[in-house]
């Protein structure tokens, strides 16, 4: 059955196809093609690579208000073009999509409907670098593969467990009873690498005190208590919580009042300062990339070192505070692009946690590859580095989904 995922996220629209088996399976599936766009600025690179290790990269300059037009060509190559996997798009039987956020009322994947689209373009103010991405997806893929059952997956949904001592904000109660609270993200991840912690250690995921770490260029933690989430670093938005790569995460809000009660930035620029100039960026003045960033401070620049250090110090706090909502810690789970690939972010914020039990070992850590356990013998807490999934998770969400709704679609 083959499945096509869009993924967009906040620097990135990563697409892949499964070919996946006709009963549900807990074994992530490797893509049979996968497409990759990458913006820093009006800078694109586009990325296809197919099962028998074709592959075409393709950099230019690009205005953003013309990304769709990219999407659309990296999703034509799936029938043409030196990376085709498929004669048309008809033999595509589902498309799945992440949708970033899903407000107060969708979190279970659904099927997507005209009421659904609407819900999605409600909270674009809400998650403004994704869910009018995802929007744009799911009428793309309606427009090239029309005959295909397509379904959402929402980032919001893991945490829909969250109790209310952490899902309510201390503000009037009335921002509550408004929809004012916190829904957390990253929730597909979050959900994946918990289950595949459980699978690591040989332990059912109900034994298990988990804090997971999705670092990428979004970045948010969890804490996951006997398979469900009972505390997150995100919010209302995937502005709070961590540093990320352009995101400041959580700052003093007297700070945003200031700035527009001197004058020193208008109250529409807010947005902008928040989400694109802030961040890994904002502090190296180098890159939100975090590879560029460790470059720049190997080479002496004080900026990329502060802005290296602030990075640690505030994922250092945030596992402390996730450890805390789940009373103990069995377990800690680096995953996504920094979490996968950072030696020395795993390496610096693990030494500052050995009173939590988290004891690294140096060599694994250094040459560690996903799926990994990192960890000391002697360490109580297990450390795992694990491979993102969130694709085949779309995928296998999505496909289950329909067949229990539509299987004469199938």
């Amino acid at each position: 059955m083959l499945v096509l995922v869009l993924n967009a996220g906040s620097s990135s629209q990563k697409s892949a196809l499964f070919d996946l088996p006709s009963r549900t399976s807990t074994d992530p599936a490797r893509p049979v093609w996968e497409g990759r766009l990458e913006w820093e600025g009006n800078r694109q690179t586009l990325t296809s690579e197919n099962f028998q290790g074709k592959r075409v990269q393709v950099s230019a300059e690009i205005p953003a208000d013309e990304r769709s037009s990219s999407v659309e060509t990296m999703l034509r190559g799936l029938w043409t073009g030196p990376v085709a996997v498929v004669a048309s798009p008809g033999e595509i039987r589902a498309v799945g999509h992440r949708i970033v956020h899903g407000g107060p009322n969708l979190s279970e994947p659904v099927i997507i409907t005209a009421d659904v689209k609407r819900t999605i373009r409600e909270v674009f103010d809400i998650a403004p670098l994704h869910n009018r991405a995802g929007l744009e997806g799911i009428e793309l893929a309606e427009k090239l593969i029309p005959q295909a059952c397509q379904a959402a997956v929402f980032d919001t949904g893991f945490h829909r467990t969250l109790p209310l001592e952490s899902l309510v904000y201390p503000g009037p109660y009335e921002w509550y009873q408004h929809g004012i609270r916190r829904y957390g993200f990253h929730g597909i991840s979050h959900a994946y690498s918990a289950r595949r912690a459980a699978e690591l250690v040989g332990r059912k995921p109900s034994a298990l005190k988990i804090v997971t770490c999705h670092l990428g260029n979004g970045c948010s933690l969890a804490a996951v208590d006997a398979g469900r989430s009972v505390d997150t670093t995100m919010g209302f938005t995937p502005l709070e919580g961590l540093m990320m790569g352009t995101r400041a995460g959580s700052i003093d809000p007297g700070i945003l009042s200031h700035l527009v009660r001197t004058g020193s930035a208008r109250e529409t620029e807010l947005d902008d300062i928040l989400n694109h100039r802030s961040g890994l960026l904002g502090i190296s003045g180098v890159s939100s990339d975090m590879r560029d960033v460790e470059r720049a401070a190997a080479e002496g620049n004080e900026r990329a070192k502060l802005a290296f250090a602030i990075f640690v110090h505030r994922l250092q706090g945030g596992i402390a505070s996730m450890a805390a909502s789940l009373g103990g810690l069995d377990a800690l789970v680096f995953t996504a692009g920094i979490g996968e690939n950072s030696a020395s972010v795993r390496r610096s914020a693990c030494r500052g946690l050995a009173f939590l039990g988290v004891q690294v070992d140096e060599e694994k850590n250094s040459s560690a590859h996903p799926d990994a356990d990192i960890s000391s013998p002697d360490s109580p807490v297990r450390i795992l580095v694990i491979r993102a999934q969130e694709d085949w998770a779309i995928a296998q969400a999505s496909l289950d989904l329909i067949r229990s709704l539509q299987p004469a679609a199938l």
